[in-house]
């Protein structure tokens, strides 16, 4: 039996419960609430902690608390400051411990008392908390791509409207977001109003906007004014979507210029701690085929200290790639999916990656030949998305490899990574 008193504390936005427990799973009073708004609350909370240290000076205190995204840090931060060992968990493996009683109860002071047993454990697995500048760039990165998301949503919502009212304006432009396409959209709007303005003007207009020249922007113009003519025989316009059409448009432009900021604040912070560790492995990632900017840093957020993981499995599992186990006596599933249990924007960037490895440039060339030739070869037997999954999986032991040897990618075909590994073996062995 240990020695630990641990304190659990399930934590909320407004207030908290905070359970004491004793090595013997004898709970120390009834779980109290800590209201964050209130010093108070918090020095009391801080008190009783205090009074069952003195009761049981032999005991060394411990104090966890489930990661709940940015609730928990001002209390991670009070109680570390008041000079405790404070350790967060994750929520999947307080859930995971969820079997308290029999009854089925859920309520906020059962579940610090789950906490503070689990804070018995002193192999209990915990989180890593990153430095302060890594948690500024994963809360800009994490509002990046929540931005990106909100911002497809309305282009979807965009194209919902013209597939009604105009759908013969789609594909005239490269794409519906370019400047040209957003002028007319937002000066003329229906295919009445684009008809009736004078052409030189919306020629000079369209080239302005587009920078292509007079002569394509002739082109696009004859584009235009055929699109607005076909309209009045398919699609429908109503002032409604009119409306509609313009309010998307105000709100994609202004997305795009929360966007815009915030990569230029993540950009500046990352400039200015360019000499330190997190950085540079940032840069190693950059190195990967298909991996920009952005998605390296948010990935390197998102994994935080890599020194934690031991092997590639472990990175799989972090990211929620691993194949849910489904196993009763003699019954072992086959057909399993990924348990997507890990990091969700980590998924994302991981499959983005893998779907620029396989993909090929204007000119033809394969950005990663390797993983491409690898998944057209799965893609004889496999789906597409089986096929895509197995190069996410080879998309992390390629990031687990560059992180570990702390060097940039090389791209290296099977025959000499073949004799590499047997040589390396060779070497190991002697």
């Amino acid at each position: 039996m240990n020695n630990i008193l641990s304190v659990g504390i399930d934590v909320g936005a407004d207030f908290s419960y905070m359970s004491i427990v004793l090595p013997n799973h004898q709970f120390i009073g009834k779980p109290f609430k800590i209201i964050h708004n209130s010093t108070d609350s918090l020095l009391k909370a801080f008190s009783i902690i205090k009074n069952v240290e003195s009761d049981h000076p032999n005991f060394v205190t411990r104090i966890l608390v489930e990661s709940t995204s940015i609730y928990h840090f001002p209390l991670l931060y009070y109680f570390k400051e008041k000079g405790f060992k404070v350790d967060v968990v994750n929520p999947l493996i307080t859930n995971s411990n969820s079997n308290f009683n029999i009854r089925k109860v859920h309520s906020d002071k059962i579940d610090s008392k789950k906490i503070s047993i689990l804070g018995l454990n002193p192999k209990l697995k915990i989180s890593i908390i990153p430095d302060d500048f890594v948690l500024d760039i994963r809360n800009l990165t994490r509002e990046y791509y929540r931005l990106i998301s909100n911002r497809t949503t309305l282009l979807n919502k965009l194209n919902i409207q013209l597939r009604q009212s105009f759908p013969q304006f789609i594909g005239i432009f490269s794409k519906i977001t370019s400047k040209s396409s957003f002028m007319i959209l937002t000066d003329y709007t229906t295919p009445d109003n684009i008809i009736s303005q004078d052409r030189d003007v919306l020629i000079e207009k369209i080239n302005k906007h587009s920078r292509i020249g007079i002569n394509k922007a002739t082109k696009k113009y004859e584009l235009l004014i055929k699109a607005c003519h076909d309209a009045k025989s398919f699609g429908h316009f109503l002032s409604s979507n009119e409306y509609l059409i313009k309010m998307f448009i105000s709100r994609i432009q202004s997305f795009d210029n929360e966007i815009n900021a915030i990569l230029d604040e993540i950009t500046k912070l990352v400039i200015s701690h360019e000499n330190s560790r997190f950085v540079k492995q940032v840069k190693i990632i950059e190195s990967i085929p298909g991996a920009g900017f952005i998605s390296s840093v948010a990935l390197m957020c998102e994994i935080g200290d890599f020194s934690a993981f031991k092997k590639p499995k472990q990175l799989y599992a972090y990211f929620g790639l691993d194949p849910a186990v489904k196993q009763s006596g003699n019954f072992n599933a086959t057909n399993v999916k990924i348990s997507k249990r890990g990091s969700r924007l980590a998924r994302r960037i991981i499959f983005t990656i893998a779907l620029h490895s396989i993909s090929k440039t204007r000119n033809g060339k394969s950005l990663n030949s390797v993983l491409r030739e690898y998944y057209l070869e799965k893609c004889k037997s496999k789906s597409k998305m089986t096929s895509l999954g197995a190069i996410m999986h080879k998309v992390c032991n390629i990031l687990y490899a560059i992180l570990r040897d702390n060097k940039p990618f090389v791209l290296t075909s099977t025959e000499e990574h073949c004799k590499k590994y047997k040589k390396s073996m060779l070497s190991s062995a002697a």
